[in-house]
C-alpha cells in the first residue's frame, strides 16, 4: 500500500444540513432483477487464468436438487457473469427424520481463485471481515434462507459441515436479487470493429455498473465507500454511458456537506447507515473536489449545484496554498499525503506540481462561470507555477520532467505534466514519445487509477495507436485472465499480485478500473 493509515481522531467536521438535504434529493432509485445460477462447476488447473486456476462445467444447475450432500461436501455455483445482490437459497433433507441441525458454509467469489485460498490461513494487513463468507446453522428444514448482507460474486461454494449419518441436505433454487442505479435503458453503446475493445468496453461497462449503487461506490466486495479519486473518474466514465448526472450530484453533495472546520474535504466518506466522513485526507484528492465539480458543469451546466459547492471547491484551493512557495514550487508534506498511486517506488513531488497545475486551471474556469473578483490572483499563482515547472524541472535535453532532489525520471510526471498541458502539444507529443522509449514497459505500477492517466496522456499527446496498444496490453490482459469486471490491483508482470497480501481480500470489480469505457468513447469517436 502506498499510503499508511491515517488516525486524525481530533479534527473537527462541520455538517451542513442543507446541503446534506439537497444530496438526499439526489439519492438514486436502485433497479433490482432476479438471476439465477447457471452452472454447477469445479475448480481446475489452467495456466491461462488467474493463479492458473479456473472453472469446468460438470451440470446445469438446474440439477443441483439431484445432488444429497453430507458431512464434507462441497458444490460449486456459476452464476454465469459478475453480479452484486443479496443472495438465497432453499433447503430441504432427505433421508430419516432430522435428528441433527445442518450446519454449512456458503463462500462467494468474483474469481476461481479466490476459492482456492483458505480464509483460515489469511494473515493479510487488511481486515478478514471483507472475507466473503458465511456459516449458518439450520434447525429446522425446509427453509428458505435469504442472506440479509449484500455480496459481489459470480461464484458460489457451498461446504456441508455436517448433517448426521440419518439424512442428507438438499439445495435448490439458488438465486441472486441484484441491484444497482445504473439504468441499462439509457445506457449508450459504442460500436467498433475493433472486437478485442469491444470487450474491453463491455467488460468497462459492467464495472461501472456493479459499482453504481446508492452512491459511487469504489468497490462492491470493499470497501464498501466513496472516495473521491475514485469518483472523479468513475463520473467521466458515466457521462460517456448511463448518464446519471444526479448521482454524480447527490456524491459532490455529501462530499461539500462535511467538510472539515480547516475546509479540507476527506478523501472517502462512509454512506451506510449514516454519513461519516472518513478521517483520511489527500492533497491531490482534495482538490479532484474542483475537477469533479468543473467536469459535471461542462457536461450538464447547473447553477443552484456551482453556487453551493464553488465556495467549498476554492476552499481546497485556498488550503492548499500554504504548500506553494514563492517561486512557485509545491511542497509536498508527508501530513497531507499526496497519493498519484499506491506505489512509493517513484519520487511524486512532480506529479504533485502538475495536478496542482491541472486542478488550478479548471477553478480558474469555475471562478470564470461565478465571475469569483480573486481570478487575476488565480491566474497569477498558475503563472508562478507553469513559470517554475517549465524552469527548474523541465530538462530540455532529455526531453522529460525530473522529479525531487534526485532529478528522478518516472512516467508519472511525464504523464501528469502532459495532462495538465504545461507545455505546447509539439513539446507534449516529444515527451511522451520519449517516455515510450524511455520508461516502457511500465514497472512499479499496479493500478488501473494510474494506468488509465497514461493512456489518456498518450491519447492527449496525439499517440492513439499507442494508447490502444496499452489499453490491449492492460485491460485486455485482465480479461484474458478471466476478468467478468476490471480489479482494483493488476500487474500485468506479476498477475496474482495482491497489496493485502492475499487474493482472497482483492477486489476484482473496482471502479477507478472502469476507463475504458471514458478513454474509448472520448479519443475514438
Amino acid at each position: 500500500m502506498g499510503f499508511q493509515f491515517q488516525i486524525n481522531s481530533d479534527v473537527v467536521f462541520n455538517h451542513n444540513k442543507n446541503l446534506l438535504e439537497k444530496a438526499d434529493r439526489f439519492r438514486p432509485i436502485l433497479y433490482k432483477k432476479q438471476s439465477i445460477a447457471q452452472d454447477i462447476v469445479e475448480i481446475v488447473s489452467d495456466d491461462s487464468k488467474l493463479e492458473g486456476v479456473g472453472v469446468k462445467k460438470i451440470n446445469d444447475a438446474k440439477y443441483l436438487s439431484d445432488i444429497k450432500m453430507t458431512r464434507d461436501n462441497r458444490i460449486i455455483l456459476d452464476f454465469g457473469q459478475h453480479y452484486v445482490g443479496k443472495f438465497s437459497i432453499h433447503i430441504d433433507h432427505v433421508g430419516s427424520p432430522m435428528d441433527a441441525p445442518l450446519y454449512f458454509k456458503l463462500k462467494f467469489s468474483e474469481m476461481p481463485n479466490e476459492l482456492a485460498h483458505s480464509s483460515e490461513q489469511y494473515d493479510g494487513w487488511l481486515s478478514k471481515s471483507w472475507i466473503q463468507e458465511e456459516a449458518v446453522h439450520l434447525d429446522k428444514l425446509p427453509a428458505t434462507l435469504e442472506l440479509p448482507r449484500r455480496y459481489s460474486f459470480r461464484y458460489v461454494e457451498i461446504q456441508v459441515i455436517d448433517t448426521s449419518p440419518k439424512w442428507h441436505a438438499v439445495f435448490s433454487n439458488p438465486t441472486v436479487i441484484t441491484q444497482s442505479s445504473a439504468d441499462t435503458a439509457n445506457a449508450e453503446k459504442w460500436e467498433s470493429n475493433d472486437a478485442e475493445l469491444l470487450d474491453i468496453y463491455d467488460v468497462g461497462l459492467a464495472t461501472l455498473f456493479d459499482c453504481m449503487q446508492d452512491v459511487f461506490e469504489d468497490g462492491p466486495k470493499r470497501d464498501r465507500r466513496l472516495w473521491l479519486g475514485d469518483l472523479r473518474l468513475q463520473a467521466l466514465a458515466n457521462y460517456e454511458t448511463f448518464n446519471n448526472t444526479d448521482l454524480v450530484k447527490r456524491c459532490l453533495y455529501l462530499f461539500g456537506s462535511m467538510a472539515a472546520e480547516d475546509g479540507r474535504i476527506s478523501a472517502n466518506v462512509f454512506t451506510d447507515p449514516n454519513y461519516i466522513p472518513d478521517d483520511t485526507f489527500m492533497y491531490d484528492y482534495s482538490l479532484f473536489f474542483i475537477s469533479i465539480l468543473d467536469d459535471l458543469e461542462k457536461h450538464e451546466f447547473n447553477q443552484e449545484l456551482l453556487d453551493d459547492l464553488y465556495p467549498i471547491a476554492k476552499k481546497q484551493w485556498t488550503y492548499i496554498t500554504q504548500f506553494i512557495d514563492e517561486q512557485g514550487k509545491v511542497i509536498t508534506d508527508d501530513n497531507y499525503t499526496v497519493f498519484v498511486d499506491w506505489s512509493n517506488k517513484f519520487n511524486k513531488e512532480t506529479s504533485a506540481q502538475a495536478i496542482t497545475i491541472y486542478t488550478l486551471k479548471q477553478l480558474i474556469h469555475l471562478a470564470k462561470l461565478v465571475k469569483d473578483k480573486d481570478i487575476i490572483n488565480l491566474e497569477h499563482i498558475l503563472y508562478k507555477l507553469e513559470d517554475y515547472t517549465k524552469n527548474n524541472l523541465y530538462d530540455f535535453e532529455q526531453h522529460l520532467f525530473v522529479s525531487g532532489q534526485e532529478k528522478e525520471v518516472n512516467i508519472s510526471s511525464q504523464v501528469w505534466m502532459v495532462l495538465a498541458h504545461v507545455m505546447d502539444d509539439e513539446t507534449n507529443l516529444v515527451i511522451m514519445k520519449q517516455a515510450l522509449q524511455k520508461l516502457f514497459p511500465i514497472t512499479g505500477i499496479a493500478t488501473p487509477y494510474m494506468y488509465h492517466h497514461i493512456v489518456q496522456s498518450l491519447f492527449e499527446a496525439g499517440l492513439s495507436k499507442e494508447a490502444v496498444q496499452l489499453m490491449k496490453d492492460y485491460w485486455g490482459k485482465m480479461i484474458s485472465l478471466g476478468a467478468d469486471t476490471y480489479w482494483e490491483a493488476f500487474d500485468p508482470n506479476i498477475p496474482d499480485y495482491s497489496p493485502y497480501g492475499s487474493p482472497i481480500v482483492n477486489s476484482y470489480c473496482h471502479a477507478w478500473s472502469c476507463t475504458p469505457v471514458y478513454l474509448l468513447k472520448k479519443y475514438l469517436k
